[in-house]
């Protein structure tokens, strides 16, 4: 919207996509903000809040707390990413796609706990298949509006592997990357601001190597893909950290709202999106560290009790584990958040290191 009055009237900063993302940043935030604790009370009033586990004590008193806070926070960043980015950007597009379709499975996943007072919902074969599906949608359009299938790793100057003879590998690989992603926020869900800090770190981190991919002076000098119209994306990443940054004012401990899967499924999908265009898919898992120990904590611990019938962790995802060992929730929270921003640091490094 904002990018057509540029064309209308000559506002030539409007042109410029940094300037646009930061307006999306900070229309997002305000939204966020404005819209969460109405919907916070709406979702009292309407008794919509998530089963708690009584497996850990401690989470007894947030019973009562609301979920699907995402549905807040993706919507402040759809409507965002609406007034600030180029709307005609087939990554735009696809973006924009990939948000609502996840945030809609994580919403009948929340809908469904809700009335049925349980933390079961959808059944795990169901979720895998609307994930895979939705995958599969938003891999195809990629694939489909041009984007590069070469494989990239952190500090090679060169793709590791030409796959443009076989792109179906990479398609492949790509709903495997949103698979991965959506099911590690997910598990990572589980303490108050956790998955928050480090979601917005991994998309400021790729943020910035969206921009130096769009930009072909600028990739040009840091030998990185150039990837035509990607930088576009900026705009609905800086949207999402923005409307996150609002959910964090009510999500920090004690939580007054959880972003449920509407949120977690959603964050995890774009953060996918975000890694894929940018031509991140490996790196990401330095970007998403504490995502990968949580999910790797869950492996580990069903591997170990199916093969040894013995247990690792006391409990797992592994900040359980903390709990369980008499962590206060503050402590486990920020040291997860300082460790999320130190790999991100590294990982911005690497863009200059060929």
């Amino acid at each position: 919207m904002l990018y057509e009055l540029h064309n209308l009237f000559g506002i030539s900063i409007l042109k410029y996509i940094t300037f646009r993302a930061g307006l999306a940043f900070f229309i997002a935030f305000l939204l966020s903000v404005y819209c969460m604790p109405v919907f916070i009370r709406w979702a009292k009033a309407k008794k919509a809040s998530q089963p708690i586990s009584d497996s850990i004590k401690a989470h007894a008193n947030k019973k009562d707390t609301p979920t699907m806070g995402g549905l807040v926070f993706v919507s402040s960043a759809i409507v965002s990413s609406l007034i600030t980015a180029k709307l005609n950007n087939p990554y735009v597009q696809i973006g924009l796609i990939c948000l609502v379709a996840f945030m809609l499975i994580g919403a009948r996943d929340d809908y469904m706990k809700i009335s049925a007072k349980s933390n079961a919902g959808m059944s795990s074969k169901t979720k895998f298949l609307f994930l895979s599906l939705i995958a599969i949608v938003v891999s195809f359009l990629l694939y489909r509006a041009g984007l590069n299938t070469d494989f990239y790793i952190p500090i090679l100057k060169k793709p590791l592997l030409e796959l443009s003879d076989f792109s179906s590998l990479m398609i492949i690989f790509w709903v495997i990357v949103f698979l991965a992603t959506t099911n590690a926020v997910n598990v990572t869900d589980g303490l108050d601001g956790l998955a928050t800090i480090p979601s917005i770190c991994a998309l400021a981190s790729l943020s910035v190597f969206m921009y130096v991919g769009g930009n072909f002076e600028m990739s040009k000098y840091l030998l990185w893909p150039h990837i035509v119209d990607s930088g576009e994306v900026m705009v609905l990443s800086l949207a999402m950290i923005g409307a996150l940054f609002g959910f964090l004012w009510y999500n920090c401990h004690p939580a007054q709202v959880f972003m449920g899967d509407s949120g977690s499924l959603s964050l995890g999908g774009f953060i996918a999106y975000c890694a894929i265009v940018s031509k991140n898919e490996i790196l990401l898992i330095l970007m998403g560290s504490i995502f990968v120990i949580e999910t790797i904590s869950v492996i580990l611990q069903i591997g170990s009790y199916r093969l040894r019938h013995k247990k690792i962790f006391l409990m797992a995802p592994i900040h359980h584990h903390f709990e369980v060992k008499g962590w206060a929730e503050n402590k486990i929270i920020v040291r997860f958040w300082i460790i999320a921003i130190l790999s991100n640091i590294i990982a911005l490094i690497t863009l200059k290191i060929r």
